[in-house]
């Protein structure tokens, strides 16, 4: 009988029987888990004796999960608090695939110190971990144009200029807090009818910025194509629109040959550098949507790396606009670094 970890609360790693039938064939090498979280795929991957993992995560939380791991499974388990933008190892031959679930969890969302929900009242916060400023800076300093365009880009909220000038008006008066957001939120959309709560795009698009969350995602994916040898498999779980479309053109556009118009053939595409290997994602089935509601947004896609020396600047040129959003949050760095100067 293998070992396992006793989690306290139940937690559902999402797409695992998929993800495991992708890499099981696989077994017998290292397996990088660049968000490793409650520890679920990991758990699951060092059942077999012959498997190590390299884990990594930017929650402070997760260190001490990660110990019990090291306790357990000693050599065959590493972990680093660190943001997987930053993955690295020494040995990287006998890695078989990189692993990023970019969800969160259940604990996660409904940790009133990280301030992720809406539904609880208190500073803002969103901070992951290894952060330069929160989301209480973000509301409270940054200027109409700035907020408009992170709640439209990152939230894709049809609301993102009415929110904005109602936030400044209401900043002339006191500092935004949680509760208070969510007042603004709710009035400026009172009139309308949503499938989704009105404030989850906000709090979304703020998630993605103060994480810095589309830098993360282009970054590790660049990162983990650097690391894995020729064959190795590059896996990603998304759950929302914004971050499926960048790791659905990384893997794409890298694969595919290409014609300037539909009505010419294909020319060869000289950075082709993955084998696709469904072009389509996989999605949750029924059963596992009915236990863990929250995985029906889940989808996963992975590709088998096929050659080196890749460039990727039509990569970050594709995601540009998202990139420079982003960049407005130097703002807020370079405010917070001039103060501890001075």
């Amino acid at each position: 009988m293998s070992a396992t970890i006793n989690l306290e609360k139940k937690h559902f790693p999402v797409l695992l029987d998929e993800l495991i039938k992708i890499i099981s064939p696989r077994y017998s090498g290292t397996f990088l888990d660049c968000t490793f979280g409650q520890g679920g795929y990991s758990e699951k991957i060092l059942e077999d004796p012959k498997n190590k993992v390299i884990a990594f995560d930017r929650d402070i939380d997760a260190i001490e999960l990660s110990k019990k791991f090291k306790k357990l499974y000693n050599e065959r388990f590493d972990f680093n608090h660190k943001k997987f933008s930053e993955i690295k190892t020494d040995n990287t031959q006998n890695i078989k695939a990189i692993i990023f679930d970019l969800g969160y969890s259940t604990d996660q969302i409904f940790d009133k110190k990280k301030g992720l929900s809406f539904n609880f009242s208190g500073k803002l916060n969103m901070k992951m971990g290894l952060n330069t400023f929160s989301a209480h800076e973000v509301i409270n300093k940054l200027d109409k144009e700035d907020l408009t365009k992170i709640f439209k880009y990152f939230g894709e909220e049809k609301y993102a200029k009415k929110i904005s000038s109602s936030i400044l008006r209401k900043r002339k008066k006191q500092i935004i807090k949680t509760e208070d957001l969510v007042d603004i939120i709710n009035k400026e959309k009172k009139n309308y009818n949503f499938k989704i709560n009105k404030s989850t795009k906000i709090f979304q698009s703020l998630r993605i910025f103060v994480n810095q969350e589309i830098s993360e995602l282009i970054n590790g994916l660049i990162n983990a194509y650097r690391l894995i040898p020729i064959n190795s498999f590059i896996i990603v779980v998304t759950f929302h629109s914004l971050e499926d479309k960048i790791v659905k053109f990384f893997f794409k556009n890298y694969s595919e040959d290409k014609s300037i118009s539909r009505y010419l053939p294909k020319s060869k595409n000289k950075n082709k550098i993955f084998d696709l290997i469904s072009k389509k994602a996989i999605l949750p089935t029924a059963e596992e949507i009915k236990i863990n509601p929250p995985s029906r947004s889940a989808k996963l896609r992975y590709a088998r790396k096929i050659s080196e020396d890749a460039n990727f600047d039509e990569f970050f040129l594709k995601f540009k606009k998202l990139l420079d959003i982003e960049n407005i949050g130097k703002k807020l760095w370079l405010e917070k670094s001039l103060f501890f100067l001075f």
